[in-house]
């Protein structure tokens, strides 16, 4: 039984990152890279294709873009990078002209499968790759706030397991908690939909007699935040944390797998020309986002929300 193909645009750090998960995680029969220095493509495919013999068995090689047509997910990862002092939306105007070339590359070769857009800004790019290639809502998304999610939860459960590292890595077992909203300086945790060990998060931290207030929680959403940014400072990039969503993701698209995860995307943000593509907890399967699940967001946080999505079609009308 063939377990499908995934193609990665842009053979850089990140790039290269996802590709290896991906040969990890073995979900996958094929996997292509494609990269603008062909070189580097190849030499990244080589070195992963070397070293995994006897842990993996998807084909992975360097190739081009007619090698998209039977894909059953495009990951895109091509752009300038952030560097340190920057922010995401620093990098919109440069990066949506790389991404239009990438659309405009893809061409007659896109088969309509699923679209998963890593690089940044993530959300503006998203909306601009679905309208250059001209797609409904769902087909294209991005990782958006999966990974600010993850970071989210591991904060809280430091927080909610201090003694207990083993718990604190379970952290995805033992926490629901979501990112949504902009993958950036306005995202927005939902601290309402919080549970651990399937309690809200006021309940179980009275009774474990733990300090909870708002303070802690200013400072979880804070380090939630400035993850990124501090990570970049620290090594000069991010590029593991995002392959290992990168790779989840494809996983639940190749099977079918309805995952639910806080993804980018513009369903349901408007019926315009210009969409805004923001995240809340998506259900991911073949044919992309197939729906999104509702959350109770505060008159604040839907103001944020709302203000984001307004600022991002200002950039899409400027810059499309």
């Amino acid at each position: 039984m063939n377990k499908g193909k995934a193609a990665i645009v842009g053979a850089g750090f990140v790039g290269a990152s996802i590709a290896f998960s991906l040969m990890l995680d073995n979900a996958l029969d094929e996997i292509v890279l494609i990269d603008i220095d062909k070189k580097k493509a190849y030499g990244e495919a080589a070195d992963i294709a070397h070293g995994v013999e006897d842990t993996a068995n998807a084909d992975i090689y360097a190739g081009d873009f007619s090698d998209c047509r039977d894909c059953n997910i495009i990951i895109i990862t091509a752009g300038r990078g952030r560097l340190p002092g920057e922010s995401r939306i620093d990098l919109a105007e440069e990066n949506i002209r790389i991404i239009r070339s990438v659309t405009d590359s893809l061409g007659r070769y896109y088969n309509g499968c699923p679209v998963l857009m890593i690089s940044n800004p993530v959300d503006i790019l998203t909306a601009s790759a679905e309208h250059l290639l001209g797609q409904k809502e769902g087909i294209v998304f991005g990782s958006g706030c999966m990974l600010d999610s993850s970071r989210f939860k591991r904060c809280i459960a430091r927080a909610a397991f201090p003694e207990d590292h083993k718990s604190q890595s379970e952290c995805g077992r033992n926490i629901n908690a979501f990112v949504i909203g902009e993958h950036g300086d306005a995202q927005i945790p939902l601290w309402n939909g919080v549970s651990i060990c399937g309690k809200s998060a006021d309940e179980y931290f009275a009774e474990h007699k733990i300090l909870w207030n708002e303070v802690i929680r200013q400072s979880i959403s804070n380090e939630t935040k400035n993850m990124g940014a501090s990570i970049i400072k620290a090594k000069g990039r991010t590029n593991y944390g995002i392959a290992l969503c990168a790779a989840r993701i494809a996983r639940a698209v190749v099977s079918d797998e309805k995952f639910i995860a806080s993804v980018s995307s513009t369903m349901g943000l408007g019926n315009e020309d210009i969409k805004a593509s923001l995240s809340l907890p998506s259900v991911i399967g073949r044919e992309g986002i197939s729906s999104r699940i509702s959350v109770d967001m505060s008159p604040c946080e839907k103001e944020i929300f709302e203000k984001s999505a307004e600022g991002m079609k200002g950039i899409l009308r400027n810059s499309l």
